[in-house]
């Protein structure tokens, strides 16, 4: 099954259970800036206990892989878990809503996107780059993770809300990676 019909599946169940969600990660960057193949889709999601039996239901084996303890913990704990489609190998990972402050403020700001033949809520373009330099920072520096922020601030940046980007790089400790993206995108 292409990532592509499998996120509709994904979508069309999380909205059939009232989930609210967002489209995050590299799945995000690649529709924002540079395409790129990714192996997972990642989607930020306000769950609860009683969402997931539906979703489970819409996933059953043995075509999909969907451990409910592993999700009935991850939703409990904060974390996440993954939904796989066993005939493909593509996965599904489900990261819970936080109280962290950035965490709750690009979850407010999600948007309407049409793309790939889908209507979809996805992250903003600035959020994907704050995450994106966000998780760069926290892997040790990944050069994957930064060069998707960058690909999003080049293809997006006359229309990006600068002021917002500064507010979370200076609250999310990311000064040197955004002084980083800032330098190679003007080269």
């Amino acid at each position: 099954m292409p990532q592509q019909e499998l996120l509709s599946q994904v979508v069309r169940a999380l909205e059939e259970a009232r989930c609210p969600y967002m489209l995050i990660g590299s799945y995000a960057s690649s529709l924002q800036g540079e395409p790129r193949l990714s192996h997972d889709i990642d989607l930020l999601v306000d769950m609860d206990l009683q969402m997931l039996p539906a979703l489970a239901a819409k996933f059953p084996p043995p075509a999909f892989s969907l451990n409910e303890q592993v999700a009935q913990a991850a939703v409990r704990t904060k974390t996440m878990f993954s939904l796989l489609h066993v005939p493909e190998g593509a996965e599904v990972d489900f990261w819970m809503l936080t109280g962290d402050p950035f965490d709750l403020s690009r979850f407010t700001r999600r948007r309407i996107e049409h793309a790939v033949g889908l209507r979809f809520y996805v992250s903003t373009p600035e959020d994907t780059i704050l995450a994106k330099l966000r998780w760069a920072k926290l892997v040790g520096g990944s050069e994957k993770q930064f060069h998707d922020a960058l690909c999003v601030y080049e293809v997006q940046h006359p229309s990006l809300d600068v002021g917002y980007l500064k507010h979370w790089v200076h609250r999310l400790g990311l000064s040197e990676y955004w002084t980083r993206l800032l330098r190679e995108a003007e080269s």
